[in-house]
């Protein structure tokens, strides 16, 4: 089976029609066992919306430097609000983005609740006038891409087979979604410090991520498993769909995540803007595989599901919720976050960095964020 050298784009709407949905689950399941990565189209989000989101998130970079750090992310102890140039940390390099983390507006949690709760919680918002609208928008923005990941993960149970409510488990009644609004300047704007890493080779964690590709930038870029780094370049109407290792984990690899990194925009060709959406499962929820039927654990396919050459988030051996993993992970990328909120955390993540990269093998000791 050959590696793949172009990534996918599938038509929602063909889903909707019961005479185009059984060849439209048949490519969902070739890009999600082969590839990873998919665009995908018609999707349900009215395009003026998209174009405010655009907007807003330009608008955003362009405030003065207090008034971002007003909201900046050391504050909150959810890991939500702004992120200063070169504040986060993808396989021990600095990432050279700017962005901020949003998610569904929720409470707190309780003094009481477990600690990994605690991503969980209410937003920092710049203030009204200084961004009129933004709230509105991304509010809107938020909950319509959570209907469309909803959606989604019900088509890719579908095509493996099984029922469309087969994740529901996996998610909260008020489910927390997240997303952010990147700016990757050009290389020329950096320094020579500059190593030309918008954000390092990863995998997307939980289920799946919707990646928005705001400018018409080139620099997103996917690995096969031949190693080879294949162009995701931007396409008007399209969201870039991620498979996150949350959904690899559940489905024992069948379906696939897979690495990817953004290359920082040459010298004079301006910035680049993208606004990934992140949808959420529970932070309560177990490290429980899915009872997979034995043809759909037929359909795995091992050339793709054996490349492994980053860290694994989901390890059944390190954690016991999903919300330990996920706060770990956050705090090893935020570490100015975690001097504040979660000392005790960063110094275990410090202590077990070689666990946390995925590179033991041995069974280890549960680590306990809660």
């Amino acid at each position: 089976m050959t590696a793949f050298t172009e990534i996918p784009i599938l038509d929602i709407s063909l889903s909707h029609d019961p005479e185009t949905k059984p060849q439209f689950l048949t490519s969902l399941r070739h890009a999600l066992v082969e590839v990873g990565f998919l665009y995908i189209n018609n999707y349900g989000v009215p395009d003026s919306l998209t174009q405010e989101v655009i907007r807003q998130s330009r608008r955003l970079f362009d405030l003065p430097v207090e008034e971002k750090l007003k909201i900046e992310m050391k504050n909150s102890p959810h890991f939500l609000g702004y992120s200063r140039l070169a504040n986060e940390i993808t396989k021990e390099r600095i990432d050279w983005r700017e962005q901020i983390d949003l998610a569904t507006e929720l409470p707190a949690p309780g003094k009481d609740e477990p600690r990994y709760r605690w991503l969980r919680g209410p937003n920092l918002w710049p203030s009204d006038e200084a961004l009129p609208g933004f709230k509105e928008t991304f509010t809107e923005y938020i909950e319509r891409m959570s209907k469309v990941s909803m959606e989604f993960t019900g088509l890719v149970a579908e095509s493996l087979g099984l029922e469309a409510t087969e994740f529901d488990k996996y998610f909260d009644k008020d489910q927390q979604h997240k997303l952010k609004i990147v700016k990757y300047p050009d290389v020329g704007e950096l320094g020579k410090d500059a190593t030309g890493q918008g954000v390092g080779p990863h995998k997307d964690s939980m289920l799946t991520s919707y990646l928005l590709q705001a400018s018409e930038h080139d620099g997103l870029q996917v690995q096969n498993s031949e190693g080879e780094w294949i162009n995701c370049p931007p396409i008007p109407g399209t969201l870039v769909v991620a498979i996150g290792q949350g959904l690899e984990a559940l489905t024992r690899g069948v379906c696939v995540s897979t690495t990817h990194q953004v290359i920082s925009p040459p010298a004079g060709c301006g910035p680049r803007f993208s606004v990934p959406f992140f949808q959420g499962v529970s932070y309560d929820a177990k490290f429980a595989e899915m009872d997979l039927p034995p043809p759909v654990l037929a359909l795995k396919n091992k050339l793709r599901s054996n490349k492994d050459d980053v860290e694994m988030t989901f390890k059944h051996s390190m954690f016991d919720h999903i919300g330990e993993a996920t706060l770990l992970n956050r705090v090893k990328s935020h570490t100015d976050v975690a001097e504040r909120w979660y000392p005790d955390l960063l110094t275990e993540v410090k202590k077990r960095k070689e666990v946390l990269r995925g590179l033991s093998t041995q069974s280890v000791a549960p680590v306990t964020a809660n």
